[in-house]
């Protein structure tokens, strides 16, 4: 059962098929880091996502597993996707990785999402790979010290094109394997078009701030409940992720 349905289950549905469980399997953004080694299970995109499912039909318990660790890779994590994943036996996961695997070659990052993607599809899972936010476009003045040298790399991978070419690989291997895909790179990418994207990073590096990880949650929302009328509820106080506030 897909979560658009399995969210309006009424007490005999929830006895035979179970609350909803949602799998986040990622790095660093998904893990929930803002700054300065911040960690904040609040305000990360998966529990605002899991906010307004419950403000859909709050009788259905919404449980959102945390599998991401900071600093890994799609490869680095292929060791514990059964153990971490799929034994939870999840309804939906959510796979995003890129930020790190961008350092390395696309072949293994390909390579590492194919058996992801494969071995989630198999397990009965429904499977959505939202693409991360962008890289910083040049290095802000108000970098930590000792991330100045990464900032400099990245940046080049940005401005240069390597990141486009790993979201572009993967969002095609996803589509390929009927892996329903969320691009929340391209609308960073939209962004980029009229506003310095780097300041929506908090770190100035990879991190996005704690209010544009709504964008990511909304965007997983409209993807979840595709081909409805269903509309997000708001988990911010301010609009600022819309860009009227920056």
């Amino acid at each position: 059962m897909h979560i658009q349905d399995k969210i309006h289950m009424d007490r005999a549905g929830l006895e035979k098929y179970g609350p909803i469980t949602i799998v986040a399997f990622g790095d660093s953004v998904t893990h929930g880091a803002l700054k300065g080694g911040e960690i904040n299970y609040e305000t990360v995109y998966w529990n605002r996502l899991r906010r307004k499912l419950n403000a859909v039909h709050n009788y259905v318990p919404v449980n959102v597993i945390n599998a991401a660790i900071g600093g890994t890779t799609a490869k680095a994590s292929l060791a514990r996707l059964d153990s971490q994943v799929l034994k939870h036996e999840p309804d939906l996961v959510i796979v995003c990785f890129g930020l790190n695997d961008v350092n390395k070659e696309l072949s293994d990052f390909l390579n590492a999402l194919r058996e992801i993607f494969g071995r989630c599809l198999a397990s009965g899972a429904d499977v959505i790979y939202m693409t991360p936010n962008m890289l910083n476009t040049h290095v802000a003045e108000d970098t930590e010290q000792k991330w100045l040298e990464y900032a400099a790399k990245t940046a080049a991978m940005q401005n240069e094109g390597k990141m486009d070419r790993f979201m572009e690989g993967a969002c095609a291997l996803a589509r390929e394997m009927g892996v329903t895909v969320c691009d929340c790179y391209a609308a960073w990418k939209e962004r980029s078009k009229t506003e310095d994207v780097t300041a929506l990073l908090c770190n100035r590096i990879n991190h996005p701030t704690a209010e544009m990880h709504e964008l990511f949650a909304d965007m997983l929302f409209k993807t979840i409940f595709a081909g409805t009328d269903q509309k997000p509820a708001s988990t911010l106080e301010s609009t600022m992720y819309k860009g009227e506030r920056v």
